[in-house]
């Protein structure tokens, strides 16, 4: 009976032991280890994008009770960030603050070193953030169906201010000509605070900018904000008016957000940082803190941020192409 036992007991131990082996490896392909996470953000710190990453990233790091890092790696096309997160070793320690530039940078570039599609997962969207169309205070066009209506009286007269070319703002006002169907000169310049100066000088009549960086012309009524070009009005802005509901049909474009890792990360790993991810944006405190910024909060599935990845992708391409803007 001693030796029964005792047999007994040895397989009660070893059948123990494969379970808590099997649950180890179960929690171990599912979750990260305490290493720091570390976001790779394609542009410098203190804009949009970047602060918008750093909040996002100091709730995930509460939540998961480990360092999450930010690292600035400013490049033209965000090439160089993309390029380090999709050679990182696929573990869901290293991620890459993808947007809508990533999806520009698709078709505004002869070559890369990585494909945007291929090399990397989107996880989650984090938010999107307005683009507006503004003019100066003192400007004689008071709504958008002015500013469109003298463009088509003035062919080639109407010059508009944007960022750098191949810039989300430089494509969205290519955008603009296309859809009010107008004859207008784009004038690109290195930056928004050039873009402003331009405007209240009269060296342009209009600019198309992100809002962020505008809010406090804006506030202060230094500019006019004619509309906005996501398909709602800005939660911030109600009285302001899409482009849409001022006339001109198929101008939606908005920024966003999103985080990404490498491609061949497991499946349960991005499952992980999807939810964890969606807890944080969803956050009240974070939402907040993001809404202060002028962006909306808004998680989503892998799926549904790869889909919105592919559109942009190919809606980009189109206003690359219809505007023969040559490729870098």
């Amino acid at each position: 009976m001693k030796r029964r036992s005792f047999t007994q007991s040895l397989i009660s131990a070893a059948a123990g032991a494969a379970l808590l082996s099997g649950f180890a490896a179960t929690a171990q392909a599912e979750g990260l280890s305490n290493r720091p996470i570390r976001i790779v953000v394609p542009f410098g710190a203190g804009g949009v994008a970047d602060v918008t990453a750093r909040v996002v990233a100091q709730q995930l790091s509460t939540q998961l009770g480990q360092p999450v890092v930010i690292d600035n790696k400013p490049s033209a096309g965000g090439i160089v960030a993309a390029d380090t997160v999709a050679k990182a070793a696929p573990d869901g320690h290293t991620l890459f603050l993808m947007s809508n530039g990533s999806a520009v940078t698709v078709n505004l570039f002869n070559s890369l070193p990585f494909d945007m599609v291929k090399d990397l997962t989107p996880i989650s969207t984090l938010g999107y953030f307005d683009i507006g169309v503004i003019t100066d205070a003192k400007s004689p066009f008071k709504n958008l169906g002015e500013l469109v209506s003298y463009a088509k009286a003035n062919p080639g007269k109407l010059n508009l201010g944007s960022i750098n070319v191949g810039s989300t703002q430089h494509l969205a006002a290519e955008l603009f000509k296309t859809t009010a169907g107008i004859d207008a000169q784009i004038v690109p310049f290195n930056g928004t605070p050039a873009v402003v100066t331009a405007l209240r000088g009269k060296q342009i009549d209009a600019a198309v900018e992100i809002l962020t960086p505008i809010m406090g012309q804006i506030n202060s009524k230094a500019v006019n904000l004619l509309a906005v070009t996501g398909e709602k009005r800005s939660p911030l802005l109600p009285n302001v008016p899409t482009a849409q509901e001022s006339g001109v049909k198929g101008f939606v474009a908005s920024s966003w957000n999103a985080l990404a890792a490498p491609s061949k990360t497991p499946a349960p790993v991005i499952a992980r940082l999807n939810k964890e991810i969606n807890t944080a944006v969803n956050n009240p405190e974070v939402a907040k803190k993001l809404r202060e910024l002028n962006v909306q909060a808004q998680a989503s599935t892998p799926e549904q941020t790869a889909k919105l990845l592919q559109s942009e992708i190919k809606r980009w391409g189109d206003v690359i192409t219809t505007a023969k803007i040559p490729k870098q």
